[in-house]
């Protein structure tokens, strides 16, 4: 089934749902993923810029700008 088809017949099922609930769970999970995953502009990134993020990131890593695991895992805890 190709993608279009089972938007409609999403949006079809959708339309029978008579539960509050439901419809507020679904809108929430839609403006999530609509917000933390933006794969419609998705565009693979070249060789030289590949390589300019690896130079950046051997750089970063030289001068001391990194973030432990640790610490980064603390701050995530925190989103929520």
């Amino acid at each position: 089934m190709d993608l279009q088809s089972r938007k409609i017949e999403f949006v079809q099922e959708f339309l029978k749902v008579q539960s509050e609930e439901v419809i507020s769970r679904l809108e929430k999970l839609l403006r999530k993923e609509t917000k933390s995953n933006p794969n419609d502009d998705f565009k693979p990134m070249s060789i030289e810029e590949f390589n300019d993020r690896i130079d950046k990131s051997v750089e970063d890593s030289k001068n001391g700008r990194l973030t432990k695991a640790t610490d980064l895992k603390a701050k995530i805890d925190t989103w929520s």
